[in-house]
């Protein structure tokens, strides 16, 4: 299933996408798209609805796919060939950091350079969403404890992120600088996560163009990993890490993101988002 909410900012309802890619209104049967309806019962209830009943809507907005996310957890350098580019070795384990969860908007909403940015920056990136609670699992069942995939555009301010004192959070949380959706993809349509092609481009130009399969650590660790270190909870969406091609990369001199650039990005399987980037 592909489940999705739309509407204005702040009144978004909870859809679905049928097989004829057409949206309908799921608000008679779930609040919204969080909480208990991310659990397996809660999706079994939605894939047993005769889709061709519920109402057909028309979509001005996407809004965030996932409401009520209570953990925005991110893994960084996640990619060996994002790591070379960076010039840093891969981690000995998992890097651990947070965007705040104000970061969040839809998938084609406008990015907002934040003020006095000069490094904005884009990172193409698997999530993950949470079903139920982990705690302590194993990484033989860590895929079960998922409710499902989406894509993730990891906007990252550099110069915030690397030259200022402390944790990478400052660099990542500005507003909007989380865009997730536009669905989020059951567990059941993604057999291996680990083999999904993804890409970026900014003006038409392609940046990024991998695959999942170069993570160093893959979903199923990442989850259990994490589990170890805190309880994972319905709802909570983990940021995988992103392929090569970021900005700050870019050879011989980094690219960074100005008003008026369009970004377009997408993973298989797991939709596209658009964004025009403003000055905030």
């Amino acid at each position: 299933m592909k489940l999705l909410r739309y509407g204005p900012k702040g009144q978004e309802k909870p859809g679905i996408l049928d097989a004829d890619g057409k949206v309908r209104d799921l608000s008679a049967h779930v609040a919204d798209i969080a909480g208990d309806a991310l659990g397996d019962a809660g999706l079994a209830k939605i894939a047993a609805l005769d889709l061709a009943t519920l109402p057909e809507v028309e979509i001005d907005r996407y809004g965030p796919c996932v409401s009520g996310v209570g953990k925005f957890i991110c893994i960084g350098l996640n990619y060996s060939d994002h790591a070379a580019e960076s010039g840093l070795p891969v981690p000995s384990e998992p890097v651990i950091f947070a965007k705040a969860t104000s970061a969040i908007c839809g998938p084609n909403d406008n990015i907002e350079i934040p003020r006095g940015s000069t490094a904005t920056d884009w990172e193409v990136e698997l999530g993950v969403v949470i079903g139920k609670e982990a705690k302590y699992i194993d990484e033989a069942d860590a895929l079960d404890y998922i409710a499902g995939y989406c894509v993730i555009n990891d906007i990252s301010e550099r110069d915030f992120q690397i030259k200022r004192e402390g944790q990478w959070t400052k660099g990542k949380s500005a507003d909007t600088f989380g865009p997730i959706g536009p669905w989020l993809v059951t567990r059941d349509e993604v057999p291996d996560p680990q083999a999904l092609s993804m890409y970026l481009d900014v003006n038409d130009k392609r940046m990024q163009d991998g695959s999942t399969n170069t993570m160093v650590y893959g979903v199923a660790h990442v989850v259990a990993y994490l589990s170890q270190f805190m309880s994972l909870q319905p709802g909570d969406i983990i940021s995988t890490g992103t392929p090569p091609g970021v900005g700050l990369g870019m050879k011989p001199d980094p690219v960074y993101l100005k008003a008026g650039d369009k970004m377009e990005l997408g993973i298989d399987g797991l939709g596209t988002q658009t964004q025009t980037v403003v000055q905030g």
